[in-house]
């Protein structure tokens, strides 16, 4: 039965680790939210572990670059799993051919960096749509505008069967109070097309492969002691309970209207239940925000 708690601290002491979302959870993108980092830097002082574990579409090293743009105290965290990192090993290895068509932003060029681990990297290139062997999808090249106004691009895929990529599945974000796409929007509507789309970050399986691997090298850590936190019900719940692993789900993030969290607030118990019915989900703990 989900817990709505006060606190990170009324649970922390049973964990050992935890699996962070980053945006809507640690940041929106512009700063960081009020006790967030805080809570996480009191949970290491404890000895705790944290992974940030986001569907940010870019290498790690970029994450933690954007995470001190932002302002995001790097005490407050040990390692970061990206779907970016984990997108970009398929990539080299072939998953969409050599000859790739981008869709996404020019911000997001570090994703078609070869990452270290791949031996013998095929040798990506970027082409027009109709010299493409498959596509990869980082963003919206407008992140504003609905994902329909692919459709003619995403048709003219589906009748060569090209497969598509999909670096980030979150459907969106809010970038400080803003609504934004996300690729998964756009992988979504592929797929409703009847084309083919691979995804690589929550929920599904080889972001948190990931993220166990950046875990062992700090430490030995059982499934049972690790705690997933995040504010996707359809990512960051859904991923976790897909993995068999505790989450932590903050109310206060996209959920926030149907869940009736007021800002630094709480859920209203009975809107957050009806929620979860409809979602078919079942969180472990429940919290407005990260703090």
């Amino acid at each position: 039965m989900t817990r709505i708690i006060g606190a990170l601290s009324d649970v922390s002491d049973a964990y050992d680790a935890m699996f962070v979302d980053l945006w809507g959870c640690v940041h929106d993108g512009v700063r960081p939210l009020p006790g967030a980092v805080e809570a996480l830097q009191a949970y290491r002082r404890q000895g705790g572990k944290v992974i940030l574990v986001t569907n940010a579409p870019r290498p790690r090293k970029s994450v933690a670059e954007q995470l001190d743009q932002i302002g995001v105290a790097s005490d407050a965290w040990d390692d970061i799993a990206t779907s970016g990192d984990s997108a970009r090993v398929a990539m080299f290895t072939g998953a969409v051919g050599a000859r790739v068509f981008h869709i996404g932003q020019p911000h997001d060029a570090p994703f078609f960096e070869a990452p270290k681990v791949v031996e013998d990297p095929v040798a990506v290139e970027r082409v027009p749509l109709d010299q493409a062997e498959g596509i990869a999808c980082t963003g919206p090249f407008d992140p504003t505008a609905d994902p329909s106004v692919l459709r003619p691009q995403l048709l003219a895929a589906k009748t060569r069967r090209l497969p598509l990529l999909c670096a980030n599945p979150d459907i969106v974000v809010d970038r400080g109070g803003v609504r934004e796409w996300c690729a998964g929007a756009i992988a979504e509507l592929y797929t409703q097309m009847g084309g083919t789309s691979l995804y690589f970050g929550k929920p599904h399986p080889p972001i948190y492969d990931l993220a166990r691997r950046r875990l062992s090298r700090i430490a030995d850590v059982s499934d049972g002691r690790i705690l997933c936190v995040g504010d996707g019900i359809a990512t960051d719940v859904a991923g976790a309970m897909g993995e068999d692993l505790d989450i932590l789900f903050l109310s206060g993030g996209l959920g926030a209207e149907p869940t009736g969290t007021a800002p630094d607030g709480d859920p209203d118990p009975e809107k957050l239940a009806a929620f979860l019915e409809a979602e078919q989900s079942n969180p472990t703990f429940v919290i407005g925000t990260l703090r």
